[in-house]
């Protein structure tokens, strides 16, 4: 018999590191308390640190949806691939030029697009998901904010016909000219 709700507990979980960021911010400021001319700053140097980390880390919290989807996400290096039971395959992070998010058939997807055209959909909520967050914050340009506030919209139900227009949003778009044809 636990003493402690199962949805606190895994409240908890999901909130680790949220929580360990907030101790380390903790010890930036019982460290400035004390006073003095070397622990003042050092205090504030860790406080800041903590705090980089813990909106890091609510944002990653934010990113990471309930698994619902069928297949699994794997994130090898620069590699993303997704494993469906129908569908699937693998990009190159390095080649990736495009990142949106669509809405198919009520269900959320993540659009990668290549730089020679291959495009990869991976649903939001698939297994494995929540890894893609720091491989897309560490794409050229990305704002996570931008990454996370594209998530917080719900998704927007089927009626049948894709009017993909409206169910589409553009998250990342690498910079560049392009190719100039000669």
């Amino acid at each position: 018999m636990t003493l402690i709700r199962p949805e606190i507990t895994d409240l908890i979980w999901r909130a680790r590191e949220v929580i360990w960021a907030s101790l380390v911010v903790a010890l930036g400021g019982w460290m400035i308390t004390l006073g003095g001319y070397v622990l003042i700053p050092l205090g504030a140097v860790i406080g800041t640190i903590g705090l980089v980390l813990a909106v890091t880390a609510l944002r990653r919290m934010r990113f990471e949806q309930s698994v619902a989807a069928p297949g699994l996400v794997e994130l090898d290096e620069a590699q993303v691939g997704y494993m469906g039971p129908e569908v699937g395959g693998y990009l190159s992070l390095n080649e990736l030029v495009e990142l949106r998010l669509l809405s198919l058939r009520g269900r959320r997807v993540w659009r990668l697009k290549q730089a020679d055209g291959q495009a990869l959909l991976i649903p939001v909520d698939a297994k494995g998901a929540e890894r893609l967050f720091d491989a897309f914050a560490n794409l050229p340009g990305m704002d996570t904010s931008t990454l996370v506030a594209a998530l917080g919209q719900p998704a927007l139900p089927s009626d049948g016909a894709l009017t993909l227009a409206a169910q589409t949003k553009v998250v990342w778009r690498r910079a560049g000219k392009g190719i100039i044809a000669g």
